[in-house]
């Protein structure tokens, strides 16, 4: 990783270069407020439901012997809701938190690819540290200090916040986009679950991206030819099951994955 500017250049294992641009103080900060907003909301219902549970719904509570269980139990459900948010949207959505997406920045691995399981529990769980001592103080001190702007649990991790590519100013759709969208093909038309789209990385997302965008300039025969290849190697890998499929089926199936890669892959500047 080397960094020219404001911006930073990565070479991925697969020797693709990418660029992106580390996301400051301010942004972080602004995406922060809202989730912490979020998560204001969702804790001061979890203290409502627990003082209503101490005066009524008695019959629920009978298993234990102090009458402030509903509290006990409401200041760790409050734990881990405010540590799980992070931890949990950050691996499942592609790095973003509600507040992140919102202001355009998400959480990717130094070599540019969409953040792991563990770095994602790595990073959330040093926000006790970068909190510290008080209102996040040393988090906003390291990201104001550090060249690409990292807290603690980014340097733990191997992480970078990065800004990601506007689409609006694409005011035009891609060929490819008009196709996709002649064709009434949405991100549903792929029967998997995100646990298993989460196998695929980096390479298959460019492998996926090559056959999208060259399929319909191929000839019937090569494009067959290319989409059972593809099926084979890509579809297999989400364990789909492709007896008694067309070739329509699976080129449908195919750019249905793509369309569902696209929105945590395709990041770079």
């Amino acid at each position: 990783m080397s960094m020219t500017g404001e911006k930073v250049s990565v070479k991925t294992p697969e020797f693709v270069s990418l660029q992106f641009q580390p996301a400051g103080l301010g942004s972080r900060s602004v995406a922060f407020i809202i989730d912490q907003l979020i998560l204001m909301t969702v804790n001061v219902l979890v203290l409502v439901i627990a003082f209503f549970s101490m005066g009524g719904f008695d019959g629920l509570f009978m298993m234990f012997d102090s009458p402030l269980a509903p509290v006990a139990i409401a200041i760790v459900v409050i734990f881990l809701i405010n540590w799980g948010y992070f931890f949990v949207l950050e691996y499942f959505t592609g790095g973003r938190t509600i507040g992140k997406k919102m202001i355009g920045v998400r959480v990717i691995q130094e070599n540019g690819h969409s953040i792991t399981l563990l770095s994602s529990f790595i990073r959330n769980l040093l926000r006790i540290v970068d909190s510290l001592p008080a209102s996040y103080l040393l988090g906003m001190i390291m990201i104001f200090a550090h060249p690409t702007h990292k807290r603690l649990g980014d340097l733990a991790a191997g992480t970078i916040v990065v800004h990601e590519k506007s689409r609006k100013k694409r005011k035009k759709l891609s060929p490819l986009e008009k196709e996709l969208f002649a064709r009434h093909i949405t991100k549903q038309d792929l029967p998997v679950d995100e646990w298993a789209l989460k196998s695929l990385g980096n390479k298959e997302w460019h492998l996926i991206k090559a056959y999208s965008e060259r399929i319909f300039h191929l000839t019937e025969a090569e494009r067959n030819n290319l989409t059972t290849q593809m099926a084979d190697t890509l579809l297999g890998k989400l364990g789909v099951e492709m007896d008694r499929k067309t070739n329509d089926d699976l080129e449908k199936m195919l750019l249905a994955l793509y369309l569902n890669m696209k929105e945590e892959w395709d990041y770079e500047l």
